[in-house]
C-alpha cells in the first residue's frame, strides 16, 4: 500500500481552514466523503485509474497549537497501488496536492514538511 504524508502551518484561523481546505480538495477533482473540524476524508473520483490506484485523503487540522492567524494541519495521502515505481500514481497525486495547498490563495504557507 502507498502512503504519503506531509505536515503544514498556514496563516489562516482555524475558523477558516475547514471550509477552505474542503472547496481545495474539491477542486483537486476529489470527493469529499466526512468532514468534522478537525479531520476532512477525501476520495478520488472513480473512471481515471484502477480501482486499486484511486487515492484516498485524509487531513487533520490540529486545533490544539492553532493561534488566531496560524493553523497546523497534516495530509495523509494512500491507496492499494504498492509503491513499487517512484513516480506512482499516489506519490503524483501526493505532490499535485501538496502543490495545490502550498500554492494556495487563501493563506500564506509557513513551514511544509513531507514526511
Amino acid at each position: 500500500m502507498a502512503r504519503y504524508t506531509c505536515s503544514f502551518i498556514v496563516s489562516v484561523s482555524i475558523d477558516h481552514l475547514q471550509p477552505l481546505l474542503v472547496q481545495l480538495l474539491q477542486d483537486c477533482n476529489l470527493d469529499v466523503q466526512y468532514y468534522i473540524a478537525d479531520y476532512i476524508m477525501a476520495r478520488e473520483i472513480p473512471g481515471n485509474v484502477s480501482f486499486s490506484k484511486l487515492v484516498t485523503v485524509e487531513v487533520l487540522i490540529d486545533k490544539s497549537t492553532a493561534t488566531e492567524t496560524e493553523s497546523r494541519m497534516s495530509i495523509v495521502i494512500k491507496n492499494e497501488e504498492l509503491p513499487l515505481q517512484r513516480h506512482n500514481h499516489c506519490q503524483q497525486m501526493f505532490e499535485f496536492i501538496k502543490q495545490a495547498i502550498e500554492d494556495c490563495r487563501h493563506w500564506h504557507l509557513i513551514e511544509s514538511l513531507a514526511g
